[in-house]
């Protein structure tokens, strides 16, 4: 078989249709110091609501490119037909991505930058998380990936940091626009003083550095506030909302209230 040119990738020559149908839940990720949904992340499910683990175990090794690439489209088709976009200004899509299905970012963003002209969807509100689903394989390849989409606008996260692959040499070498801390940190925090450290190191290392910290996988009111006084304003979990199954669930009002306004 003949190469494609350079700049080109094979797998965008001879495109693939997903072996499934797909949908998506979405869950909220709330700035608990402004009071209101930061963003929205996009998580796939099966066409009836199947768990992600369902879909994942439908795929084979060649499905991995139009899978990735059915995700995005899917994600930003939903969440347009959802209002997402008339929500606010700021409010972001967030996706996850398989960074090895991406082999030439400017051309895999194809089906990506058509979706969102369709549909009308800012890219400057587009969030791109690096999943934890595989090894990333090239870690310059991955920087290379985030540097691309940057000039786009889009934002970019390390998803599960300090879990599994997500470690601190991956986000050494690409250096996202948002971390997102695992639940493995989060889960108990209230009463681990060792996490409480961690967190709060990572917290100030985020802000020297410019960049968003995310706390993902909260369930009590105990672990959200804990997060509060260590400094994070970024919050994701079922404390807040369950994923939402082709909706956008709310945040209850309440729970803003046990953030009380930092003394300066």
């Amino acid at each position: 078989m003949t190469a494609p040119p350079p700049g080109v990738c094979r797998a965008c020559q001879t495109p693939r249709q997903t072996p499934l149908p797909i949908a998506m839940a979405f869950q909220p990720i709330v700035d608990v110091r402004a009071r209101e949904v930061y963003a929205y992340e996009a998580l796939v499910r099966g066409p009836e609501g199947q768990p992600a683990g369902w879909v994942f175990e439908q795929l084979g090794e060649g499905d991995i490119y139009p899978f990735d690439q059915a995700c995005r489209v899917t994600a930003i088709r939903s969440a347009a037909r959802l209002g997402l976009p008339t929500l606010g200004l700021q409010t972001r899509l967030s996706i996850n991505f398989l960074p090895n299905a991406v082999y030439e970012p400017a051309n895999c963003l194809r089906a990506t930058l058509r979706a969102a002209q369709e549909v009308g969807f800012p890219l400057d509100r587009l969030m791109f998380e690096i999943t934890e689903h595989e090894h990333v394989l090239d870690e310059a390849h991955v920087r290379r990936i985030i540097d691309s989409y940057r000039q786009y606008g889009f934002t970019t996260a390390l998803d599960d940091y300090g879990s599994g692959h997500a470690n601190a040499g991956l986000l050494l070498a690409v250096r996202p626009d948002v971390i997102k801390l695992d639940m493995v940190l989060v889960r108990g925090l209230d009463q681990d003083t060792w996490r409480q450290s961690l967190v709060r190191s990572l917290a100030r290392f985020a802000q020297d550095v410019g960049c968003l910290v995310i706390a993902e996988g909260i369930e009590t009111a105990d672990e959200a506030r804990c997060l509060w006084e260590l400094g994070i304003t970024h919050m994701q979990g079922y404390f807040f909302a369950r994923p939402g199954f082709e909706c956008l669930p709310p945040v209850p009002d309440e729970v803003f209230g046990l953030f009380a306004p930092h003394a300066s």
